[in-house]
Order: C-alpha cells, then sequence, then structure tokens
C-alpha cells in the first residue's frame, strides 16, 4: 500500500478542494447549501493572508482527502487555537490511517503555533466519526451549543437599527 502523506494546498488544488467539499455535503446530505466557487477558495485558501488553509492528503500519487482549518483566539487562554472546518477522506481510504494521520498533522501544525486547543464540530449523527474522535481521545463538549446566523436572519440583524441609532437619527431630523 502506498504511503500516506499531508501537504500544503496549492491554488492548482482549487478544483479538487471543491471536488472533496461537494463529496463531503453529499455525505452529510446537504449537497445544494455548498455554494463554493472556485473564485471563493481561491480568495479565502490563497490570498495574503489567507483567511484559512488547506491540506491535501495522498496516498502515493492519489488525493484521497482534504482539510480545512483557520485560527482562532480564545480570551481565557490569551492564546489562538486551530479549528477544524472540515476534513474528508474518500469512502475508498477509509480505514487506512489518513484520517488520523490528517489529525495528527493538524496537531503538531497547533503546537507548532503554540495553539491552546484544537476543535472541530461533528454532526450529532455522524456515529463513524464520532467513534473515531473517540478513540483519539478527542472530547465532545456537551455544554456548549452553537448557534449560527445565516443568510435573511444574519441581513436583518445586520440591518437592524438600534433603539439608540433611532433616537440620534430622529434627534438628527429636528
Amino acid at each position: 500500500m502506498p504511503a500516506i502523506t499531508i501537504r500544503p494546498a496549492t491554488p492548482g488544488d482549487t478544483p479538487l478542494i471543491l471536488h472533496f467539499i461537494r463529496e463531503l455535503a453529499i455525505y452529510e446530505e446537504a449537497e445544494q447549501e455548498v455554494l463554493a466557487t472556485p473564485a471563493h477558495i481561491q480568495q479565502s485558501l490563497f490570498a495574503s493572508p489567507p483567511q484559512a488553509y488547506g491540506l491535501v492528503c495522498m496516498q502515493g500519487e492519489q488525493a484521497i482527502g482534504f482539510a480545512v482549518y483557520f485560527f482562532n483566539y480564545s480570551t481565557w487562554q490569551g492564546r489562538r487555537g486551530l479549528y477544524l472546518e472540515d476534513v474528508y477522506i474518500t469512502p475508498q481510504a477509509r480505514g487506512q490511517g489518513a484520517g488520523r494521520a490528517l489529525l495528527q498533522h493538524l496537531a503538531r501544525i497547533a503546537l507548532a503555533h503554540d495553539c491552546g486547543r484544537f476543535e472541530w464540530s461533528v454532526l450529532d449523527w455522524n456515529t463513524p466519526a464520532i467513534g473515531f474522535y473517540d478513540s483519539l481521545g478527542a472530547q465532545a463538549q456537551s455544554e456548549w451549543l452553537r448557534y449560527r446566523l445565516a443568510g435573511d436572519a444574519l441581513r436583518t440583524l445586520a440591518q437592524e437599527q438600534t433603539q439608540e441609532q433611532t433616537q440620534t437619527q430622529e434627534m438628527a431630523k429636528s
């Protein structure tokens, strides 16, 4: 079996990354939610400075997976953390150590950047992934609820005026 290697994504990997994103979305039954375009990938992963970073998992010469991560910040720790946005290994390559290799690589990046933690999210129904993460010693953070604003709710909140802004505008008119 060819060796598993991890390498940084390059701009030439944009179609491959989009392919893996779509495969992941199909697995998660959310293909219709993929809005990313090649331009989005180029702007976010390969701009200077990048907003996020990509890794490609190879088995010999064959790309078998990817990961996208970024750095966040913990005020409690006073340090940054590494957040794994997505990780995906093709079904035919699962169970051969590729997922572990990707997570080990990411753990090394986290330590090299003095991160206080390495975090990610998993869908509650994805029992194979949950079992895998548990086997690594990762701990579910059940006391935290994840919230999201997107689409119309995001636009509505951004466009709402606070009572103070409304009063200031009314006073300026008079």
